[in-house]
């Protein structure tokens, strides 16, 4: 699908913030052998999600789907149903649950669909490996699969430049007949593993996890012998999808825009976007349950997006806009992405006529103003991409969009959003 979107000024000054698809990932991977029955209330229907509870049943958990809620009836240990995860092109997904089936003795293999094939997984499988599973197929385009059991101990590990080879073990480890320690080096994107920590408390699993002073190394006991609890949680909005909606909001309203549905009740890193902008100039004030963004044109901004890489594609199509060039920090986080975001961004906004300049000496991506052309572009089967496609050609000029679908893998509605706050949509035919 083709989406023409053209230059507009909004006409609806209010909009519900997506679900957090990083927090329903995690409750679904610890509600599959919790005790009891997990309620997620107002749950994403992103891709990635619909896949986590896809892999959630496929390890043996029941699940109920309502008109707003899922019920997940977890079991004490892994119960197969298939030999084969599906992650569809989730990254979290497949680390996450691939590390859950690692509990199990039997292999499984973890598929791979779109964007997911080009992805590596070997700093994944080298901390599965010191663990005591065993992983085949980890490079790009290879078949990938994962056979346990993992073992308590006393572990040293390479976050490898992403929280998400950790994420999983956490959620398996207090499963195990033993204690377990990990020393983690390297962390990146602290705020997901707090995220992960923080909801572990809350479905009754004690971890204790300390950071060592200056450092991204993080100290990790965990206790054996340990089973989840059943919860009732209310999924927060995501302040990923919320940044496109807050650049959005700057932009194109006449006044202000307000996203709700913000709850904060869980560390999520992207609300890193709210510093940001204020860096920028913006206006922002805070709201019950979400915040306001008032209109106006951001200034010139350098900002450090290493703890929090998926800013980048937002930031950079606000920059745009700014008055002079923007320095974005982090550079290095986005080569394993769904797309390659450094390299796309840089290629894509030169279609419109954009200067990025990418410094890996410097880890910097520096974007710099103008007013851009009209259009097509290519997210690259990227959902963060297309979205900001969508914002330059709100903002800009209007802007083709290629395969503008691929937003459904974090959220559906994006389009749908922006129409019922007056952006004016096309379909292309192709």
């Amino acid at each position: 699908m083709i989406l023409k979107v053209l230059p507009s000024t909004l006409s609806g000054n209010n909009v519900w913030a997506p679900p957090s698809k990083s927090i329903m990932q995690r409750a679904l991977a610890l509600a599959t052998f919790a005790e009891g029955v997990t309620m997620l209330e107002r749950p994403s229907e992103s891709d990635d999600c619909t896949q986590a509870m896809m892999m959630s049943a496929q390890l043996g958990a029941t699940l109920e789907l309502g008109d707003d809620a899922v019920a997940v009836h977890g079991v004490a240990r892994p119960s197969p149903r298939t030999d084969t995860l599906t992650p569809g092109e989730s990254g979290l997904g497949a680390r996450t649950f691939g590390t859950l089936a690692a509990l199990h003795d039997h292999p499984l293999q973890v598929a791979r669909d779109g964007t997911l094939k080009a992805r590596s997984f070997e700093g994944w499988a080298g901390a599965l490996r010191a663990c005591g599973a065993e992983v085949n197929g980890q490079g790009a385009g290879d078949t990938l699969s994962v056979q346990g059991p993992l073992q308590p101990g006393d572990y040293e590990l390479d976050a490898n430049g992403t929280s998400q080879v950790i994420t999983g073990l956490l959620c398996s480890l207090p499963l195990l007949k033993g204690d377990s320690q990990l020393t983690v080096h390297n962390v990146t994107s602290t705020p997901y593993m707090e995220m992960t920590l923080e909801m572990m408390e809350d479905f009754g699993l004690q971890v204790d996890a300390r950071p060592l002073e200056n450092t991204r190394t993080w100290i990790v006991n965990i206790p054996g012998n340990q089973r989840a609890q059943a919860v009732n949680m209310t999924v927060d909005g995501d302040w990923s999808g919320a940044a496109f909606l807050l650049g959005l909001g700057l932009l194109c309203a006449p006044h202000s825009l307000t996203i709700e549905g913000l709850a904060s009740s869980v560390t999520q890193a992207d609300e890193a976007i709210k510093g940001a902008l204020l860096f920028s100039g913006c206006r922002l004030a805070g709201v019950d349950d979400g915040i306001q963004v008032f209109a106006g044109k951001p200034k010139a901004f350098e900002v450090d997006l290493t703890d929090c890489p998926d800013l980048f594609p937002p930031l950079a199509a606000m920059a745009v806009f700014a008055k002079k060039p923007s320095t974005l920090k982090g550079l290095h986080r986005l080569g394993n992405k769904e797309s390659n975001r450094g390299m796309a961004i840089q290629e894509e906004w030169a279609k419109l006529g954009v200067q990025v300049d990418l410094d890996q000496a410097k880890d910097t991506l520096r974007v710099h103003p103008g007013k851009p052309q009209a259009g097509r572009i290519d997210p690259r089967g990227d959902h963060r991409m297309a979205m900001a496609a969508a914002l330059l050609g709100a903002a800009g000029a209007p802007v083709e969009i290629l395969n503008a679908e691929c937003v459904a893998k974090s959220y559906p509605a994006f389009f749908d959003d922006l129409e019922s706050l007056g952006v004016e949509i096309q379909v292309v035919a192709k």
